[in-house]
């Protein structure tokens, strides 16, 4: 959590809220692989990139 506080405070202080949303989505598409590694829908999910 500390990671995150400080990252929220560095895009605070240099204005570079820009990263927020690739951040994110970094996130999200690495959250759905992890989640879907074993299953059946993951020959799908590994189409997309």
């Amino acid at each position: 959590m500390e990671f995150l506080s400080e990252l929220w405070r560095f895009m605070r202080a240099r204005k570079k809220f820009w990263l927020l949303p690739i951040l994110l989505m970094t996130a999200l598409f690495g959250g759905l692989i992890v989640l879907t590694k074993g299953s059946a829908v993951a020959p799908f999910i590994y189409t997309l990139f």
